[in-house]
């Protein structure tokens, strides 16, 4: 110990400290790293610029917290696509060709929606004409009677097996990494960020519990639900009981693409986005609906799937997509020069086995 002694109005004190307080030093945080996945590019630029400017309380262009509004297209946007197509698009060949409990009671037409997305994936067969009107409507009948736990389940299920086109990776597994690191920074600077889907909003939503996203903030195509025991009868008419389970059934009530992603956002949210996030043609109209926010300033990305060597891509369709955004004021982001990884360490790209 060394002993110190204080003179205070005019009382001596003796007192002591030990060596180890000399010792000890003020730590200050350090700033939190977002971007660890990213390269330095010109779309992150644009996006740290944006946020910093529009969370500063000086800044002309600030934006309150509640209206902070960020919306993000899932399949090609920061869940993995070309896997070989969309995951609900898998999920129905699977469904009506190979589930031994529903393919031999499958529809017709669900069989033949199912075999078309078969033959686009193995024979490079073209898909038929408005095939997502197709698709959604052979959906809607391919799980109807199932309660919302049961295909819950039945998506994770399928969710669990092994991503076709890559090793070390699951279809449940298939993100890209570096844009839930966006998800992460948005929530850190105040926005609330909403998954707006063309895909049915309960396989999103048993997608990305897993990456902590609310099931009330996603929004998809949906069916109609009634109660088990409802039957023919109106709504409005029949009271649940406490014993009955919701189920689906095969009328759809929307396909959640282009306008109707617009349409469903002022529904569902009651709010213009402030930021967009997409990665196709489907994404366009909530793109130029969060440009047209006549309240704030705005800032709109496409992402391109630009990277054959790490993903399953096609290069001309993506520099075509590319001169496309930016001629309609997109950002663009490149998965191949922006994204230090795209699914994580131990995932490589194969052949897809059939």
């Amino acid at each position: 110990m060394l002993a110190v002694i204080l003179v205070i109005c005019g009382a001596t004190v003796l007192t002591s400290c030990s060596k180890d307080d000399d010792n000890k030093k003020i730590v200050t945080p350090q700033p939190k790293e977002y971007f660890t996945l990213w390269n330095q590019c010109e779309a992150l630029t644009v996006l740290q610029d944006y946020v910093k400017d529009v969370t500063d309380p000086n800044s002309k262009n600030y934006i309150k917290e509640e209206d902070r509004i960020a919306t993000f297209d899932m399949d090609g946007t920061f869940v993995g696509e070309l896997y070989p197509t969309y995951f609900e698009y898998n999920l129905l060949e699977y469904r009506a060709l190979d589930d031994p409990a529903y393919k031999d009671i499958a529809p017709e037409d669900v069989k033949e929606a199912a075999q078309a997305i078969r033959d686009f994936v193995r024979n490079g067969k073209k898909l038929p004409d408005h095939f997502d009107m197709i698709h959604a409507y052979a959906a809607a009948k391919a799980y109807s009677g199932m309660t919302p736990a049961q295909f819950d389940a039945y998506v994770k299920a399928y969710a669990a097996l092994p991503a076709n086109g890559f090793s070390g990776m699951t279809y449940g597994q298939s993100f890209y990494k570096p844009m839930l690191q966006v998800f992460d920074y948005l929530k850190d600077n105040g926005f609330t960020y909403y998954v707006v889907s063309g895909s049915d909003r309960f396989i999103c939503r048993a997608l990305v519990e897993s990456i902590g996203i609310p099931s009330n903030r996603v929004i998809g195509m949906d069916v109609k639900l009634m109660s088990s025991s409802q039957g023919s009868e109106a709504g409005v008419d029949y009271t649940m009981s406490q014993k009955e389970d919701l189920v689906r059934t095969d009328e759809l009530i929307i396909k959640n693409l282009k306008t109707n992603k617009v349409l469903q956002i002022s529904q569902e949210i009651g709010k213009v986005p402030v930021l967009s996030f997409g990665n196709s043609s489907g994404d366009c109209a909530m793109h130029n609906y969060c440009m047209g926010n006549k309240t704030y300033k705005t800032a709109t990305f496409m992402l391109v799937a630009d990277d054959d060597a790490r993903d399953h891509a096609d290069l001309a369709e993506g520099a075509r997509r590319e001169a496309k955004w930016r001629e309609a004021g997109y950002h663009v982001i490149s998965m191949k020069n922006d994204f230090k990884t795209i699914y994580g360490d131990g995932v490589v790209k194969v052949d897809f086995t059939f």
